[in-house]
């Protein structure tokens, strides 16, 4: 089985990310061979700072090799140093139509947020394709706000192979049983996030312990007392989904253990549960990002191995879209 995923390197990361991302990361290379791409190309399509970029690129890479990552048994690398990656966006183009970009929901979202919309905001669903289908992908571990994306990059595979012959597998994603969707603790209808969430109720990678025990302790849940899932108690639903990541066990377990507990103590606990699971990360990642230029040239290694994996599917788009084979000059 071959995996791929990928992860913009801005913005700080959340506990979402290492729910929906980072932890499925780990456990899901272990299945076969896999793919992990920072994708700073992504990043250019919103406003950002380019000062930052090369910093947070090495953050991230830093990140996923603290959330579980292994550089000797999976390929990680950062996605400009693949020029296939950009090429491929564009020959994938040819097989996608305006009105499928149109629909895309983030796309909708953020576009209603700014001034100023780039042509790459719209266009990037299929950079995204792109990275995925030129591995040969059988399965992308992604979080559940990533469904669309992954319905188009199958629509893209399947109208290609039909269009031009049979080129790419059709991947699947894959997708967290439990808190697919992590939500803001001070408005559990907005999903985390360090843009578009309230500052005390995203709880980010890198957060202390105290820190984090306190945004937990001040979260806002629901009317009554009852512990459990339902649609009228998203702040009480999303707690239990993320208690149930942290310890390893299933959130009706966790309904019953609560039955009859408070509010109070039972928020207390899953920000202890929190602190105990991502505590280790923080510290590895402080070892890791203090050795910068080891980070670089680790992620070299992998862009080299990306390389030589992505270059067979590369030719095959060009030879089979009708392009004359490009072959070295002779003397």
């Amino acid at each position: 089985m071959r995996i791929f995923s990928g992860i913009q390197p801005t913005g700080d990361k959340t506990l979402g990310n290492y729910i929906g991302g980072f932890r499925q990361y780990a456990r899901t290379q272990e299945l076969g061979e896999a793919f992990f791409c920072i994708v700073d190309l992504h990043s250019i399509t919103v406003e950002y700072e380019p000062r930052d970029l090369h910093e947070r690129t090495l953050d991230l890479y830093a990140m996923l090799l603290a959330t579980g990552l292994d550089p000797s048994r999976s390929t990680v690398f950062a996605q400009s140093h693949v020029t296939a990656h950009a090429e491929a966006s564009w020959l994938l183009s040819a097989v996608t139509s305006f009105g499928q970009l149109g629909r895309m929901t983030q796309f909708k979202e953020k576009a209603e947020q700014r001034d100023f919309v780039s042509s790459g905001l719209f266009t990037y669903p299929v950079l995204m394709a792109g990275d995925i289908l030129l591995y040969q992908t059988d399965a992308v571990p992604v979080g559940d706000d990533q469904r669309q994306h992954i319905e188009l990059a199958r629509d893209i595979a399947e109208r290609f192979n039909t269009r031009f012959g049979e080129t790419f597998a059709v991947p699947e994603g894959i997708f967290p049983e439990v808190g697919g969707r992590i939500m803001d603790l001070q408005e559990p209808r907005r999903r985390m996030s360090t843009t578009s969430g309230t500052p005390q109720g995203t709880v980010r990678v890198l957060d202390e312990r105290e820190v984090i025990r306190k945004k937990f302790q001040s979260a806002q849940t629901d009317s009554g007392r009852e512990i459990v899932r339902a649609p009228d108690k998203p702040g009480i639903t999303n707690l239990l989904e993320i208690l149930s990541v942290a310890i390893g066990r299933s959130p009706e377990e966790l309904e019953r253990d609560y039955d009859g507990s408070g509010y109070g103590d039972f928020k207390k606990d899953v920000g202890d549960a929190v602190a105990a699971m991502l505590a280790p990360v923080r510290e590895r990642y402080l070892e890791l990002r203090a050795d910068a230029p080891e980070l670089v040239r680790l992620l070299a290694q992998g862009a080299d191995r990306a390389r030589g994996e992505a270059a067979p599917t590369l030719e095959a788009m060009y030879k089979r879209m009708g392009f004359v084979s490009r072959v070295r000059a002779t003397r």
